[in-house]
């Protein structure tokens, strides 16, 4: 019974370091899954404000983004990639069976699922022709198709699209988009949208042939400057040598702001972990002083027959060893269930994460049941020492 209450301790220790670093590693993966998604992307929109010296000034020139703008940058820019252009706004959608939902739409060209590295689900995405033509075909993000048609497979039917308090406009529906989730940057589902070209939704509804903001792809992460500097350039070329009009966000920053939260949740669980098990090796010193103390008779008798004070140094201190070494053992294995189960609970808390990965790595596995052999050490030399130097005589005079 000692001996299971000692080790106790050193499960619970070492379960929770073991647990808490497979979550915060599961969080740096999240952050590198959006970094690859998003680190190359930088993105340019028309600025809203203009600042003059220390006051600002809402922005009444009449210059905005158009798709001449993309082709320009793409025929200009050696270090840009792709540009994707894009027009949203709310909408609501009728399905021909009558089920509606208020969504967005997202008018953007033809090239976007291969910019965006995302796969269609079923049938297929718009082609550059219908993008040139104006065509009023769409592809639903799978939330909008669940919840407009259900288990029906929705390709080749018509969907009604409206603006609020607008007239509906019929549109053919191409493609089912593959889920992708919710955008951790903005905090919006990719799969609640409705894609259409970029043409057809500044015709149909926004009456103009402006866009609301550019993505652009540089070619790698190290040419994201570079490729900042070359747009900078074909946008005044294009727009009377202005650049106070527009504005470029970097996707790296956003991504970058989780990837230190998830450092910061790291560390603070890392932290209360290593606190319960810093109280585990306390138990385990305590617990070995008070088997020294009751074990007093036996180290007598084993000095009288010829034990040297090294010998009860290497018992005590073997037994420290053993019981943290076993008690890291079973703590790998309650750590990695109660990985899972926090996976669990954080995926219903944290809703825009779909899933949340449990990372548990051999290395850490090793370095767990290392801490362990170490907390018997370091914990149970000063209990061994103790044991050690008791007198022969004394010892077998006690009780």
């Amino acid at each position: 019974m000692r001996s299971a209450l000692t080790i106790l301790g050193i499960i619970i220790g070492i379960a929770a370091v073991l647990a808490m670093l497979a979550i915060g590693d599961g969080a740096k993966r999240i952050v590198m899954q959006e970094f690859e998604k998003y680190g190359r992307h930088f993105i340019v929109r028309r600025n809203p404000w203009i600042w003059r010296g220390d006051r600002v000034f809402p922005n009444r020139s009449g210059e905005h983004l158009k798709y001449g703008d993309v082709l320009a940058i793409e025929a200009e820019c050696p270090s840009v990639e792709s540009v994707m252009p894009s027009v949203s706004n709310e909408i609501l959608a009728q399905a021909e069976e009558g089920a509606t939902k208020w969504t967005e739409y997202d008018g953007v060209n033809s090239y976007f699922p291969v910019g965006m590295k995302w796969q269609i689900q079923q049938g297929r995405f718009f082609s550059e022709e219908e993008f040139n033509n104006r065509k009023k075909v769409c592809v639903l993000g799978i939330e909008v198709a669940t919840e407009l048609y259900g288990s029906l497979n929705p390709i080749g039917q018509e969907i009604k699209l409206s603006l609020q308090g607008g007239r509906p406009d019929r549109f053919r529906i191409l493609g089912v988009m593959a889920k992708r989730g919710t955008s951790l940057q903005y905090g919006f589902s990719w799969d609640d949208i409705v894609f259409m070209p970029l043409t057809t939704a500044q015709d149909r509804f926004k009456g103009t042939h402006h866009v609301n903001y550019l993505s652009v792809r540089a070619v790698n992460v190290d040419a994201i400057e570079k490729a900042v500097e070359e747009v900078k350039a074909v946008l005044r070329k294009r727009h009377r040598n202005r650049d106070d009009f527009f504005d470029i966000a970097y996707a790296t920053a956003a991504v970058k702001e989780l990837d230190k939260i998830s450092r910061i949740i790291k560390i603070m669980l890392s932290s209360i972990a290593g606190f319960s098990l810093f109280v585990g090796s306390v138990g385990i010193m305590n617990m070995m002083l008070v088997s020294v103390n009751q074990r007093t008779r036996e180290i007598g008798i084993r000095r009288a027959i010829g034990a040297k004070r090294r010998d009860i140094l290497l018992q005590f201190l073997i037994e420290a060893v053993v019981m943290c070494s076993v008690g890291g053992l079973l703590g790998i294995g309650l750590g990695i269930g109660i990985g899972y189960g926090c996976s669990h609970i954080a995926v219903k808390i944290v809703k825009v994460i779909p899933q949340w990965p449990v990372v548990i790595s051999l290395q850490w596995m090793a370095v767990s049941v290392s801490i362990s052999a170490g907390i018997g050490i370091l914990f149970g030399l000063y209990p061994a020492v103790s044991a050690s130097q008791i007198s022969p005589i004394e010892a077998l005079r006690a009780k």
